[in-house]
């Protein structure tokens, strides 16, 4: 900390560290710290509201701005959708890329006014780019009522949040999450599946009936290729689709 502050002649002040332990459950969503540390920073021409002191993330995962830049460019008239969205900035840069319309859901009431924030601060139509709290898995297993053209989906490694009914594991579920997104996707749609479980095997019977591209290594930016197993991430479509040359 001394040789960052004399280095880049940084005050103290304005410093913040973060110690960081293997977190299961819901401690890794809790708040722990009052200092309300927030602040916008710009990313492309979106701006999102970070939080550096109060939760053991910042409100932006910095490993997924790939992933938001394919989101824009594909996004333009599309419908989207947005699992476990936390505070919803791939929603964001759905609505900077055109996105027609949009549904983000989360369980947590928290995340989902932080992502509220996010929308408001970046001129989108909050009747069209829709918030709405829900166990994503419970939700998964209704009734499909409408379909989507881009689905963004990120579960967490595990969670046995108090408002679930069960509890998630992304290995043992992913199969169900992703057949509940492809059960609402459309034909030449594109489902975008990633999550941060390290020792994370994707089911090769889901190879069997859906077309899936591993971009793992192309979701991962710079700043991050000396930990390249931060995230995996698939693009998944229904077999026989369409591709658009820009997915």
């Amino acid at each position: 900390m001394a040789v960052i502050r004399d280095t880049l002649s940084i005050p103290a002040e304005r410093m913040v560290l973060k110690q960081r332990s293997v977190q299961k459950g819901r401690s890794q969503y809790e708040k722990t710290a009052s200092r309300k540390l927030r602040f916008w920073v710009q990313e492309s021409d979106q701006q999102f509201l970070v939080n550096l002191s109060d939760y053991l993330d910042t409100g932006l995962f910095l490993d997924h701005r790939p992933v938001r830049r394919w989101v824009t460019g594909m996004a333009k008239d599309k419908r989207f959708l947005n699992l476990f969205c936390y505070t919803a900035s791939v929603t964001v840069a759905a609505a900077a890329g055109g996105a027609s319309k949009s549904l983000s859901i989360d369980m947590s009431r928290t995340y989902l006014d932080w992502a509220r924030d996010n929308l408001q601060k970046n001129g989108c139509d909050l009747t069209a780019h829709q918030l709405k709290q829900a166990d994503c898995l419970a939700w998964l297993e209704q009734p499909v009522d409408e379909y989507y053209d881009l689905i963004f989906l990120d579960p967490p490694s595990f969670s046995n949040s108090k408002k679930m009914d069960g509890v998630l594991d992304v290995q043992r579920d992913h199969v169900a999450l992703i057949e509940g997104c492809m059960r609402r996707l459309e034909k030449n749609g594109l489902l975008i599946f990633s999550n941060n479980l390290k020792r994370f095997k994707l089911d090769p019977e889901l190879e069997t009936r859906y077309e899936i591209e591993d971009v793992s290594e192309a979701s991962i930016d710079q700043d991050f290729t000396r930990n390249a197993s931060i995230h995996g991430c698939w693009k998944i479509r229904h077999q026989n689709a369409q591709c658009n040359q820009n997915s």
